[in-house]
Parts: structure tokens; sequence; C-alpha cells
């Protein structure tokens, strides 16, 4: 093989980074251009690269190729000028900034041979990080918060030199000098001069802080229908506290997360002038406040469904939260209405609701009347919710015994939600606790306290494939079931049960109908494999039973496989389940389509 080499560019021996600037830019687009421009799998490269493994991805991704071969002097030259310019940009903002680039040419017309060899690679010499302004005071808090952003400074001395990392150093130290107290803080000056002959660089980075910001008062744009008090109720500051960008950002999203506004905007001003009692700029556009919608569906749980929901967003003016419904399901009939109120800043809210159901579900007919009031709150991952629930329920079993019991429930409900994506989860988990209970001495008919808890575990295996466990436990206790309403006892069976069982046939046998029992245990092992983004398979087993004692259960096993699709409107499972017991094959199936 012989070697040919083109004269390559001259560099001066200290470079200015800030020319590097738009091959940041390049980087960036590199990945869609390279998709753009990869040639057949099945053809011939017109030029093959050789490189070292640490820049040898670099070149792979954002080099492109010649799309047809070198094939005179003329090519050849103009493929190396290119070559010359993007390689040298390229390799600078890794820290090279001598580079060798030869192409060596085969006589038996075999494709051309790129070597590249990246020289040394340039190392932090010097740094300086310098601040200016309130930040630098001479006071033990404003020492301590310098040192923990020099710490906090990636490209120490010593380190290769990467111009990727020294711009994204300095993006996030202004954004940390910025997030707290100084939001009018910029980089006034930075430098890294680099030394090719030498490979070493030296950086300068000078931030001026400004003056300490306070909040003034809120500035409300756009309220028509409600008073500035919901507004000034919900800020998680006031007048005079230091200026946070975590708070302003806390406040923007409370606001864009309440029906009532359809967009909102919180920041302030950060001009030096007004650093004292800076004013806190909310700009709100009002939602609609009434809207009426329907909507359909089906469940091999409880058959067609139809419904109509109205939404009051203003009740009675004062931002209250209207919701009603009326569902007709084939096995279920609802009408139900609930006044909420508006989270509080420690996203606490109540809720006054009412309602009235029908239910034929496996030979056991109930007629349910229901009001309560219940205190939500969340935090973070973590849901809670306390509330005084009185009902009445008149149950008619086929064959049993025919009662009306009525109770008065205190009943808390605890949900930990930590999962990726919280429509179609990956990975991650969810655990629920519920505890309540009624007496004799205060409108139960019966004694009780009910225990409940539910665990869901998604395990990523690979790319392609996830598993998905689930454990399900309760336990009533009581003298009887007798007198305790079905909602505060147990029944198993279903699509979200054990599937392979119809739903809620798995519980106490009374007369021809299956009532709830105080004791039920339920599981599920699911693996599920995508073989589209929105398409997949699984494979289950599911156990579990419901009964009159821990003793008396005796688990139910269901197993099958269905398809998984991620529909618009949310997951679709399409399960064939065969239960153990009975060996029949049972098809399980939920989607809601809203129209």
């Amino acid at each position: 093989m012989s070697a040919v080499e083109y004269s390559t560019q001259s560099y001066p021996a200290r470079i200015g980074i800030s020319a590097l600037t738009p091959v940041l830019l390049f980087l960036m687009l590199g990945s869609a251009m390279a998709g753009a421009q990869q040639t057949d799998k099945n053809s011939s490269p017109s030029v093959i690269i050789t490189a070292p493994e640490s820049v040898r991805n670099l070149l792979t991704a954002h080099f492109r190729l010649p799309p047809a071969p070198l094939m005179d002097e003329t090519a050849r030259a103009t493929f190396m000028r290119r070559a010359h310019r993007e390689i040298n940009e390229l390799l600078a903002t890794e820290g090279y900034f001598k580079p060798t680039i030869i192409l060596h040419l085969d006589p038996f017309d075999k494709p051309p041979v790129l070597e590249v060899k990246p020289g040394p690679r340039t190392v932090v010499a010097e740094l300086s990080i310098e601040f200016k302004g309130d930040l630098a005071i001479d006071e033990p808090g404003r020492h301590a918060r310098i040192e923990k952003l020099r710490a906090a400074w990636p490209l120490k001395a010593g380190q290769p030199f990467r111009s990727p990392v020294w711009e994204e150093a300095k993006s996030v130290l202004l954004s940390s000098v910025a997030g707290a107290d100084y939001p009018a803080a910029v980089v006034e000056e930075s430098k890294a001069e680099v030394d090719a002959a030498s490979s070493r660089a030296r950086l300068l980075v000078r931030v001026d802080s400004g003056p300490a910001f306070r909040y003034g008062d809120l500035a409300i744009k756009g309220l028509n229908r409600y008073d500035q008090s919901l507004i000034k109720g919900l800020a998680p500051f006031k007048a005079g506290d230091p200026y946070r960008r975590d708070q302003l950002l806390a406040f923007q999203t409370k606001l864009q997360n309440l029906v009532q506004f359809s967009s909102a905007v919180v920041s302030i001003e950060p001009a030096a002038a007004t650093h004292q009692a800076a004013p806190v700029e909310v700009t709100l556009t009002e939602a609609q406040s009434q809207r009426v919608s329907a909507g359909g569906g089906y469940s091999s749980n409880t058959g067609a469904r139809g419904e109509v929901t109205y939404n009051n967003n203003d009740f009675l003016d004062r931002a209250l939260r209207l919701n009603s419904l009326l569902r007709v399901e084939q096995k279920r009939q609802t009408l139900s209405a609930t006044i909420d109120s508006i989270a509080d800043p420690a996203g606490r809210w109540f809720s006054l609701g009412t309602g009235a159901d029908r239910t034929s579900i496996q030979d056991l007919v109930t007629v349910r009347e229901k009001v309560g009031i219940s205190r939500y709150q969340t935090s973070g991952k973590m849901e809670t919710q306390l509330a005084l629930n009185w009902q009445r329920e008149d149950r008619s079993p086929k064959g049993g015994v025919h009662q009306i019991n009525q109770t008065l429930v205190l009943d808390g409900h605890l949900r930990y939600r930590s999962v990726d994506n919280p429509l179609f989860p990956r990975n991650g988990s969810v655990t629920e606790l519920r505890i309540g209970g009624g007496g004799k001495q205060a409108l139960s008919d019966q004694n009780f306290l009910r225990t409940y808890m539910r665990h869901q575990s998604w395990y990523p295996v690979g790319e392609r494939h996830v598993l998905f466990l689930r454990g399900e436990l309760g336990y009533t206790l009581a003298p009887s079931r007798f007198g305790i309403p079905q909602e505060y006892l147990f029944r198993a069976g279903g699509i979200q049960s054990v599937r392979g069982y119809a739903f809620q046939s798995l519980g106490v046998h009374e007369g021809q109908a299956v009532v709830g029992g105080t004791a039920m245990a339920t599981g599920t092992i699911e693996y599920n494999h995508w073989i589209t983004p929105t398409w997949g398979a699984a494979v289950f087993t599911d156990v579990g039973d419901a009964a009159d004692s821990v003793r008396s259960l005796d688990l139910a096993v269901g197993y099958g496989a269905g398809i998984r699709w991620r529909s618009p409107v949310g997951p679709l499972a399409l399960d064939l389940a065969r239960g153990q017991r009975d060996g029949k094959l049972r098809l399980h199936f939920s989607i809601a389509v809203a129209f």
C-alpha cells in the first residue's frame, strides 16, 4: 500500500475555544445527519477510516464519508480538504489539537484508508473561577456557597479538556448562582486558552452575581372570573422572602395544574433597581368553566357502558370544582357528584361527595346510597386520603338472606407511586395501603376494621421486555361479615385480579350468589414482550381467592396469554386465560374511549 499525505492546516500556538462554538452545534446534529447518510450495509464503503478507539466512535457518528468512490486526484484532494477541516474541528471538541490525517491508496483498487492519529490530548493546566457582585462579599455564608460552586466544577486541573464539557460547566455554574438570590447573574468573562504545542489549557470563568433579590408583591394579570385571593393563597412565598427559582417553578406548576386555568406563567424581571422588592408577574388564561362530555367503553368485568359527565370549575362562583357522573353499565349503574376545593400550598384539598349505585354481579344485587367528606394530600410521590363516609346498602343474594345495612366509616388511604410513566409504566412500583372501620356505637350495624394492601412492580428486561409482579392482601376483622357493606369485604376474579375466572366470582357462596368475605389474597406474575413500540404480547399466571377466614382461602390458579396495545386513550389488554378449577377459557378485555 502506498501512502499519500496531503498538507494539513496550520494552527497557531494558542487557540481561543470560542471559535469552536459552531462545532458544538455540528455535534448535536451529527447523529441525525449520520443516520440519513449511512451507506447500504451490503455495499463497500467509499473510504475506510482507521483511528484509535478513543475517537473512532466520534468520527463514525459525525464524519460524513463520500457518497461515491474517489476516482481521481481531484476527488481525493477535495475530500481531503474537507476531511482536514471537519476532523480537526471534531477532534478539537474532545481536546485533540494536533491530529495527523493521512489517506492511504490501495494499488488493487480497494477503498482507500483514511488514517487518523489524534495526537496528544489537551489537559487542564490552570483553572480560575472568580466571582463579583453581592456573592463576593466577605461573609462566611457566601464563602461556603462559593466553595461549593467551585467544588462542583467538573473540569478540574489535570483532567482532559473537552469543549462540550466546558460549555456545559459554564451553563451549570451560572444556573446554580442564578437559582437562589441572584436571578440577574451573568458570566462576565470566560476564556479557554489552549497551548497546542504543550497540549495544556488555561481556563478562566468570572461570574457577576449582581445584587441579591427579594420577592415583592404579586402582579396578577388575566383574572376575570376569579378573585386574586385565590392566586395569592397558593404562593409558596411571601413578599420580602429571598428569591428562589424552584419556588417560582413550583408556583407556576401548581397554577398550570389547576383546571380553572388553561395556561399560567410566573416570572420576575431581574432588574437591579427593584432587587429589594422584585414584583412577581403572574400571567393567567382562564379555562372554560363548564363542560359536558359523553363517553363509552367495554369491560369484560362489567360489560358495555355509556356515560355522561358535567363539570363546573367555578361552582357557586368560589372556584370550587363540581364533578357529576351518570354511568350505565350492563352490570352496574352509577350516579355521583363531588365538590372539590383547590389544593393549598401544602398540597391539601377537600372533597364532599354523594352518590348512588346499583350492581348485579354473580347473582348478588346491591343498591347503595353514600355521602362523605375526604381530605386529600399530594406530596411528591405520596398521596394520602382521610375520609369519613356514611352509606346504606340493600343486598339481595339469590337464594340468600336479604339485608339492609348502614355504616359510618373512618377510612385512611395511602398510595406511593414511583414509575417512569404513569400511563404506560416500564420501571418502578406502586404501593397502596388502606385501613378503615366502623362501630355499632357510631351509626354502624357491625363492629369491623378493614385492612388492605396492594403492591405492583415493573422491571425492565433488556430493551423490549418487562416483568410485572402484583400482590394483594385484604382482611376485615369482625365478629361476622353480616352487617358489613360489600365495599368493606372482599371478592376476587377478573381482569385486574385473577384472570381465568369471572369478575368477582371468587368469594363466599351464599345461596346461589357469591358475596364478599373477610379475607382475600391474590398475586400476579406477567412477562411482556413489546414487538413494536405500541404492540406487545404477554404471558401470565394469576392466583387468588376470597373467603370468610384466612384458613378457608383456597387459591385459584389462572394462566394464559394476551396482547397489549399502547393506544392513544390508554393501555389495552386482551387476555385469554384458563381457570384451573373448572378448566374453562375466558376472554378478558378492557378499553374506554371518550367522545
